[in-house]
C-alpha cells in the first residue's frame, strides 16, 4: 500500500484513531495505533483524571500528564506513525493544551467540538499538523476562509464526523433523533469539492478522513471510492488490548445492544450519542443531578445549572462504574462482541 503524504509528513497507512476522552484514548491505545503507521490519537479532555493533585488543580494536571501521555505514545510508537491531540474547542483548556501539545512534540493537532476558527494561532507553521473535525462542506469553508484570511494558513487534512458518530455530534439534535441527518457518504462527496479550491491554492493535498459508522473494509472502501484519503475509527478500538480505559467498560461496550443506544443532550451544549445507563435514566427521571465539585472542564458549564457534571460522569465511566458512568459510543457498538489488539485489528481492516 502507498504511503499516503500529508503536507510533508508520510504515513503507512491512512487510518486515524478518534479520540475519545476522559480517558479512553491516551499513550497505550495513541502510541499502538502509531506503531501501526495510522495517526494515533489522544483525547487532551480531562487527561490528568489520574494525577494525584486532579481534584485540587485540574488544569495543572492536564498539562502535566498531557506532556507524559505524548512523549509516552512517542516512545511507543517508534517512529512508525503519527502522534496526534483532539482537542476541544469547547474545554476552558484549549489553547493551554494545544500549546503544550505542540511544545511536547506532537505531530498532530485534530480539533472540534466548535469551530477551531483560531487554531493556528495555537500551532506555530510547521510545527504540526493542524486539522479541523467538521460534519458538513460548510463548516470546513467557514473555518478554511478563517485561516487563509487571519493567518494565511491552511488545513493540513480535514476529518468529516457524520451522524453516527460517538460522543459530541455537530448536528442538530431534532435531525438525529428523527434520523434525518444526511449520510456520511453525501456529506463527503460535497466537502470533497469544497476542498479542491483549497488545494489548488496551497498547492498540494488535502486529505480527507471520513467517520461515524465506518466499520470494516467495504465502509473504508466506499469512502475512499467517494474521494476521501482515509477514514478515522473510534468505537472499534475500545475492543482492543491497548485501549486505556479499563476493562469494566470496554465490557460494558461490548456487552451494548444497538437498543441501547440513545442521543443526548450533554453539559457541553451539544447532542451526543452514548448508551441508556443508569445515569441517563436518572436523568430521565429526576432531570437534574446537581455537581458536587467542578473540574473546570467546559467553556459554557455553569454548575448551579448544568444537569450533570460531564467530567465526573466521564471519569466513572473509564473506571468501569456502569451505575454511573457516561459511555460514549457510536452507532455500530452492537457490532463490537469481542476483544482484540490493535496490530489484529488493522490486519483485519485490510492494511
Amino acid at each position: 500500500m502507498a504511503l499516503l503524504t500529508i503536507h510533508g509528513r508520510e504515513i503507512k497507512i491512512p487510518l486515524i484513531q478518534g479520540g475519545m476522552g476522559v480517558g479512553v484514548s491516551l499513550e497505550k491505545l495513541a502510541g499502538a495505533v502509531a506503531k501501526c503507521g495510522g495517526i494515533g490519537c489522544i483525547s487532551t479532555a480531562d487527561c490528568g483524571y489520574r494525577e494525584d493533585d486532579f481534584m485540587k488543580h485540574p488544569e495543572e494536571a492536564n498539562l502535566r500528564a498531557l506532556k507524559k501521555e505524548i512523549q509516552k505514545a512517542k516512545e511507543i510508537s517508534q517512529g512508525m506513525g503519527l502522534v496526534a491531540i483532539n482537542a476541544m474547542v469547547a474545554t476552558q483548556q484549549y489553547a493551554q493544551a494545544v500549546k503544550t501539545a505542540v511544545e511536547s512534540g506532537v505531530d498532530a493537532v485534530i480539533s472540534g467540538a466548535g469551530l477551531p476558527l483560531d487554531l493556528p494561532l495555537h500551532v506555530p507553521e510547521g510545527k504540526a499538523l493542524i486539522a479541523p473535525i467538521v460534519s458538513s462542506d460548510r463548516a470546513f469553508k467557514v473555518i478554511a476562509k478563517s485561516w487563509e484570511r487571519n493567518y494565511n494558513r491552511f488545513p493540513d487534512f480535514v476529518v468529516l464526523e457524520g451522524p453516527k458518530a460517538g460522543g459530541h455530534l455537530g448536528f442538530k439534535e431534532k435531525e438525529l433523533l428523527e434520523g434525518s441527518c444526511q449520510p456520511v457518504t453525501e456529506i463527503l462527496k460535497k466537502l470533497v469539492e469544497a476542498v479542491k479550491p483549497y488545494e489548488e491554492a496551497v498547492g498540494r493535498k488535502i486529505p480527507v478522513f471520513a467517520a461515524g459508522g465506518i466499520w470494516d473494509r467495504a465502509d473504508i472502501e466506499e469512502a475512499q471510492d467517494l474521494g476521501a484519503a482515509g477514514v478515522q475509527m473510534a468505537t472499534r478500538f475500545i475492543g482492543t488490548e491497548e485501549c486505556d480505559a479499563s476493562q469494566g467498560y470496554k465490557d460494558t461496550l461490548i456487552n451494548a445492544d444497538p437498543e441501547d443506544v440513545r442521543i443526548i443532550h450533554s453539559p457541553v451544549g451539544m447532542p451526543g450519542r452514548a448508551l441508556a445507563t443508569p445515569l441517563i435514566k436518572k436523568l430521565d427521571s429526576f432531570g437534574r443531578i446537581p455537581p458536587t465539585h467542578c473540574s473546570r472542564c467546559i467553556k459554557t458549564c455553569n454548575p448551579k445549572e448544568v444537569p450533570y457534571c460531564i467530567t465526573k460522569a466521564l471519569i466513572e465511566a473509564v473506571q468501569g462504574n456502569y451505575e454511573e458512568g457516561l459511555f460514549f459510543t457510536g452507532a455500530n457498538v452492537g457490532r463490537l462482541t469481542e476483544m482484540t489488539t490493535v496490530p489484529e485489528l488493522v490486519k483485519k481492516l485490510g492494511f
